[in-house]
């Protein structure tokens, strides 16, 4: 199966040729399987978001190439406008950008972009708030008479409703508290099975990548310095804390035993740590 996107050598600089120059990425090569679900993760200031927005043509590669079902983005100015509806991108508190009157143009106005005919809009609207847990009362309300969850749902469903192919998401449960957060990846996860969408979400939530992630990215100092399964990641996890990241709660735990002497694997979930614990009693409880 051929990558839904592909990113070769992928150097951004700002401000090139000023005193304020910064090598924000550097010789960064990854590609992305259709339907995979990938975490993003690194320290503040790693590259993180630069990366996200070369994605959708955003931001344009001081070097390299951004292939999107095997096409340059860049090649020709259809495909950069197109690959800007074909890859949905989220940036961090959404929310500050909804504009309209009603959650319902908010939700439209990517559609009508799009070109759409009326019913199609409508469809993909209702379709969209639907996945985001938005009620038909709270389409007609104004965006700013919602709740901050309910505005970060609005904002996404905007998105969504436009039916990228690729979903990107930078720390989409930022600012939220718990209950929020888990509304907030469960409609992720759910756009993700009904369409078969790929998905690329920056998290600084460990807990969060580990459970959902297929794959993960990791950033430091704008380089591409791991990548694999959050068990092969994750199986590194002092050279993460070295790095200054973050490691899943239960790995930390279980580093800590390895240090102490006990015979534990590295694990990153808590299903996991509960069979590794029942193998350290001596046997597998499970009915």
């Amino acid at each position: 199966m051929a990558p839904i996107l592909e990113v070769r050598g992928l150097t951004h600089i700002y401000s090139v040729g000023t005193p304020f120059e910064h090598t924000a990425l550097k010789d960064i090569s990854f590609s992305v399987e259709p339907g995979e679900f990938v975490g993003v993760i690194g320290h503040t200031g790693s590259g993180k978001s630069t990366l996200m927005q070369h994605m959708n043509g955003l931001l344009k590669p001081t070097e390299g190439t951004i292939l999107l079902g095997g096409k340059d983005i860049w090649s020709d100015k259809a495909l950069t406008r197109q690959s800007r509806f074909r890859v949905g991108l989220v940036f961090q508190y959404p929310e500050y950008q909804l504009f309209e009157e009603t959650v319902y143009k908010d939700i439209a106005f990517g559609p009508k972009n799009m070109g759409l005919k009326p019913e199609e809009i409508d469809r993909r609207v209702r379709e969209a708030a639907g996945f985001v847990g938005l009620s038909d009362a709270q389409l007609q309300a104004s965006p700013f008479d919602l709740s901050g969850g309910q505005k970060r749902r609005a904002a996404i469903a905007g998105v969504i409703a436009m039916e990228p192919e690729v979903l990107i998401l930078d720390e989409p449960t930022a600012g939220l508290d718990p209950e929020g957060r888990a509304e907030i990846l469960e409609n992720i996860e759910s756009y993700r099975k009904a369409k078969n969408a790929t998905i690329m979400m920056v998290s600084h939530s460990m807990n969060d990548v580990a459970r959902l992630a297929d794959r993960l990215l990791v950033l430091c100092d704008s380089r591409l310095v791991m990548e694999g399964t959050p068990k092969e990641v994750f199986s590194h996890a002092q050279e993460l804390l070295d790095m200054g990241l973050d490691i899943p709660d239960v790995t930390r735990v279980f580093l800590r035993l390895r240090q102490l002497g006990l015979p534990v694997a590295p694990v990153y979930t808590l299903d996991q740590a509960v069979e590794a614990l029942l193998a350290l009693k001596g046997g597998d409880h499970r009915a």
